[in-house]
C-alpha cells in the first residue's frame, strides 16, 4: 500500500487529542512511506494530518474542489494540489488515486465518504481496505450501530468486517497493510411463486 486516502474533519474539533492523532497519523504515513490523499485544504484536521505528513519528510496529495481553493482554504505547501470542478469529481480523484482508505474523527462529509468507498467495496468496485482511526472512542457509536445492522440481518457479516479499525495509527496500518478482501455475492435471487 503506497498511498492512503485520509478523511477527517475541516474543524479541528473540542478535543486536542484529535489534532494530535491528525499528527500521529500524518507521521506514521511519511515513516512508512505512505503518501497521503487527501481533501487539499489547509484548516482543521485534514490541515493537521497534512502537516504532520511534510514536516516528517513525506509527500500530500490535495485534492479540492475550486469553489473551496477560491475561498483560500487550499493547502498551498503540498507535495501536489488538484483543483477540480465538483465534490463528485474530488472523491473520484481520490479513490483514484489511494490504495486505502481510512476515516478519521470528521462531521457528515466524513462519514459520507467512509460509506461511499465502503459500499465500492462491497459491490466489487475495489479491494482496498477501509478503516476508522477510532481516537479517544469517537467512532463507539457508529460501530455499535454497524453491529446491530449485522445482528438484525441487514448487513452481512463478512461486509461488517470489511471495515477495519484501530485506537492507533501504526495499529491502523499494519491491519490495512494484512487486508485481504472476501467476495461476498449480494444480489438477491428473486422469490418463487
Amino acid at each position: 500500500m503506497k498511498s492512503v486516502a485520509v478523511y477527517c474533519g475541516a474543524s479541528i474539533g473540542n478535543n486536542d487529542i484529535y489534532r494530535q492523532q491528525a499528527d500521529a497519523m500524518g507521521r506514521a504515513l511519511a515513516e512508512r512511506g505512505m503518501t497521503l490523499v487527501f481533501g487539499g485544504g489547509h484548516v482543521g484536521l485534514m490541515g493537521a494530518v497534512a502537516d504532520g505528513v511534510l514536516r516528517h519528510g513525506g509527500k500530500a496529495i490535495g485534492v479540492i474542489p475550486d469553489f473551496l481553493a477560491n475561498k483560500e482554504l487550499a493547502h498551498l505547501g503540498l507535495t501536489e494540489l488538484h483543483v477540480v470542478k465538483s465534490m463528485h469529481e474530488r472523491k473520484l480523484m481520490m479513490a483514484d488515486l489511494a490504495e486505502g482508505f481510512v476515516a478519521m474523527p470528521g462531521g457528515y462529509g466524513t462519514l459520507e465518504e467512509l460509506f461511499e468507498v465502503l459500499t465500492w467495496g462491497q459491490l466489487g468496485l475495489h479491494p482496498k481496505p477501509v478503516a476508522v482511526l477510532n481516537v479517544n472512542g469517537y467512532y463507539n457509536h457508529l460501530l455499535a450501530a454497524l453491529d446491530t445492522m449485522q445482528q438484525e440481518g441487514l448487513l452481512k457479516i463478512e461486509n461488517r468486517r470489511q471495515l477495519l479499525e484501530d485506537e492507533t495509527p501504526n495499529g491502523l496500518l499494519d491491519k490495512m497493510l494484512a487486508y485481504r478482501p472476501v467476495t461476498v455475492e449480494k444480489w438477491l435471487t428473486p422469490p418463487t411463486t
